[in-house]
């Protein structure tokens, strides 16, 4: 099973990136399975937020790079679909979300991590795009969390952040230890769950909306 989902409290859903032996890389069947995930959770009344992490030692190291290999048409079509359903997916829940960040968060993980609404890490995890050396990056996301100057720099000069500065400039809102990662999300994920589902389902179409992004925007262009 690429992705296993749980939930340690009524109102919270936990989606677990469940590929360690590949550092929870994301394939099709994985960014598909997220997207089936988060729409099962916008889809049931009794849960409130959904709290995102990974296996092992990694939160994620990206997009399965073996998958672009494949030539065939089809392949290709299905590879640009997923990637383009799972990034709206996440950027639209209708659901606060928290990354639960147990390790590196690269390229494709990184931008899942961004992409949540609140992250929590382990002071041994980085974000990294090294894909910025043969491709484009997602930047829309991170500029809507840190800013357009330091959005621009770490995506231009393609170098890793570790947690400290992550913490420093607001990405991250709190460093853990890995034993205290998952009582830490709860604990806040609980916090949240507090208000009434409705009331979350309005904060984040205001988020979605105050982000500008349009739900046909390729994945590159994002």
């Amino acid at each position: 099973m690429s992705v296993e989902v749980t939930r340690p409290l009524p109102a919270v859903a936990v989606v677990t990136l469940a590929r360690p032996e590949k550092r929870n890389a994301l394939s099709i069947a994985v960014r598909d399975a997220v997207s089936d995930a988060l729409d099962a959770a916008a889809a049931d009344e009794d849960v409130k937020v959904v709290v995102i992490t990974g296996q092992g030692t990694h939160f994620s190291a990206g997009f399965d790079l073996k998958e672009f290999a494949d030539p065939d048409a089809e392949h290709q079509r299905r590879l640009w679909a997923s990637s383009d359903r799972f990034h709206h997916t996440v950027l639209s829940s209708p659901l606060p979300t928290i990354a639960a960040v147990n390790g590196p968060a690269l390229a494709g993980g990184c931008d899942l991590a961004c992409m949540a609404d609140i992250r929590i890490a382990v002071p041994t995890a980085r974000f990294g795009h090294p894909e910025h050396a043969w491709s484009p990056v997602v930047y829309r996301p991170l500029r809507d969390l840190i800013g357009g100057a330091a959005a621009r720099e770490f995506l231009l000069t393609g170098r890793d952040m570790d947690m400290e500065e992550a913490v420093r400039i607001g990405l991250v809102a709190a460093l853990v230890e890995p034993e205290g990662l998952m009582p830490r999300a709860l604990a806040m994920a609980e916090m949240i769950a507090r208000a009434p589902r409705t009331a979350l389902v309005s904060l984040r179409a205001r988020i979605q909306r105050a982000a500008g992004i349009d739900a046909g925007t390729a994945t590159l262009e994002l």
